[in-house]
């Protein structure tokens, strides 16, 4: 029988997945299973590593039981996972520590506060592409050094999710590059750890795991895996990368000059380029495909019209209801501006900003308010969109996805706000794409990433920017720039009347 499938496992932070996608990317099957999140306390986040071997297990079995003879038809098997989780294991591959700090634990902020004290940032900046914040697998190591310091001597390696999960099917240890561009320890012009970068930071080269390609086959399923999880012995594992970079792999944004817009609960605009661009505000991350992704977190994005269809409706209306009601507005909602910092910003000059509505009149109604908030989170994104492109103007097209895509209203607001055109990935599970991608070239059902990208991905048909539409969010851009400069002065002091 012809091994025609290819078996993708996402290590998310709510659940592990697993799903079988074919040569042309369609998925026969997906599968998922659950797994919670810890909170000690305010601020931390963590999980334990053998709950999500315990849930790949349990999510291979049930996809692999969907698909008639799967089992003999699967050619690989390929990996993403949350980035920044750091997983501690012996050099027998067991865990020295019973949970693992994850991407949005910020524990380390003291450690974080302490490397800026000494002035290496502007080097570790051009070492790394990147600035020092608390996701970064660097500072959640030197936490664990100082705080649970047996675990650390205990430890032959610092492991990704993805890369325990690997540990586990094959019994090889490696780390990937797309995960070593954000560890804060890569150099990102050799793609390589970085001797100065340990130096700076004081981190023990000897838990660094040899760095691979994400294409890269990394070792088999052995027996005990396969006697598991159902899967055939022997079957060749790839090296896999993080779950954002496959991610973008698998939404097509492949080549420089393409974007990707990701508006979930928050946004992330990310344009792709030949090398990093050294901005603050701007992180790098190296694409699975090795292209660079200098891209820009904002904590606006999906939770803004969550907000409004709350406190407007106590959530009566759905989304379409809402955006509906938004579609009955004019661009630039009648000269209505909204600021959409309603939980603050991640990385702005006033991490405490608020959100505010700004030329209210008594002529503006709901359909105003609804348009004004979708435009109010392109705003703020135009106004990062010159520091993210590096002096290279803007992309040739942006593609979406997650929640926000789904609007498409807002992606025309979007494709005019930016002067850029939008697409939309048909298959919004772009990691399971990328997955299959590196598979198919891998083992040579593609010749190159290029044409199995081709092969694929599909896209939608392409939303063009409204030069009207355009030219009045032109108009009203400095309008906002100038509102969101001046509110500033104001938050101290609303925190201490909230105090």
């Amino acid at each position: 029988m012809t091994r025609d499938l290819f078996l993708a496992i996402d290590v998310g932070t709510g659940s592990c997945r697993a799903a079988l996608v074919d040569a042309a990317g369609r998925i026969h099957a997906i599968a998922h299973h659950e797994h919670d999140q810890i909170v000690p306390r305010h601020g931390w986040s963590e999980q334990r590593p053998a709950a999500w071997w315990d849930g790949t297990v349990a999510s291979l079995r049930a996809v692999l039981e969907r698909v008639p003879d799967a089992t003999r038809r699967v050619a690989a098997i390929c990996a993403c996972g949350q980035m920044h989780g750091a997983v501690l294991v012996d050099a027998d591959g067991r865990l020295t520590r019973e949970t693992a700090p994850l991407w949005n634990d910020k524990r380390s902020v003291d450690q974080v506060a302490a490397f800026a004290a000494t002035g290496a940032a502007p080097e570790a900046l051009a070492l790394t592409a990147n600035a020092p914040a608390p996701a970064w697998p660097a500072f959640k190591l030197a936490w664990l050094i100082a705080h649970d310091p047996g675990a650390v001597a205990r430890a032959a390696h610092l492991l990704m999710p993805k890369d325990w999960i690997n540990l586990n099917l094959t019994g090889q240890v490696a780390q990937d590059r797309t995960e070593a561009s954000l560890s804060f320890l890569m150099d990102w012009r050799r793609r390589d750890w970085s001797d100065r970068m340990l130096e700076l930071t004081g981190l023990p080269r000897r838990l660094l795991p040899d760095l691979r390609d994400p294409s890269e086959i990394l070792g088999a399923v052995t027996p005990a895996a396969a006697a598991q999880t159902g899967l055939p012995k022997g079957l060749p594992v790839l090296v896999g990368g993080g779950d954002y970079p496959m991610a973008l792999l698998g939404s097509g944004a492949l080549a420089p000059g393409t974007g990707s817009d990701v508006t979930g609960t928050s946004t992330i605009l990310t344009l792709i380029r030949d090398a990093p661009v050294m901005a603050g505000g701007v992180s790098n991350v190296l694409s699975a495909a090795g292209a660079w992704g200098s891209f820009t977190l904002l904590d606006a994005g999906g939770d803004a019209v969550r907000w409004a269809r709350r406190a407007f409706h106590d959530n009566a209306l759905s989304y379409a209801e809402v955006d509906a009601a938004a579609a009955q507005s004019v661009p630039g909602a009648n000269t209505l501006f909204f600021l959409p910092y309603l939980a603050g910003e991640r990385f702005g000059a006033q991490p405490n900003s608020r959100a505010q509505f700004f030329g209210l009149t008594a002529a503006h109604g709901l359909p105003d308010l609804h348009r004004a908030v979708l435009e109010g989170v392109a705003f703020s994104v135009r106004q990062e969109l010159d520091r993210l492109q590096g002096g290279h103007g803007r992309p040739e097209r942006i593609i979406a996805a997650s929640g926000g895509a789904k609007s498409a209203l807002w992606l025309s607001i979007k494709a005019a706000m930016y002067r850029t055109p939008y697409r939309v990935a048909e298959e919004p599970e772009s990691g399971v794409i990328g997955a299959g991608i590196l598979m198919a070239v891998a083992t040579g059902a593609a010749p190159d990433l290029a044409t199995a990208t081709a092969r694929m991905v599909r896209l939608g048909p392409e939303i063009t920017p409204d030069p009207v539409a355009a030219d009045r969010y032109d108009a009203m851009m400095p309008v906002f720039s100038d509102l969101y400069r001046a509110a500033q002065a104001f938050y101290d002091r609303l925190d201490r009347l909230s105090a």
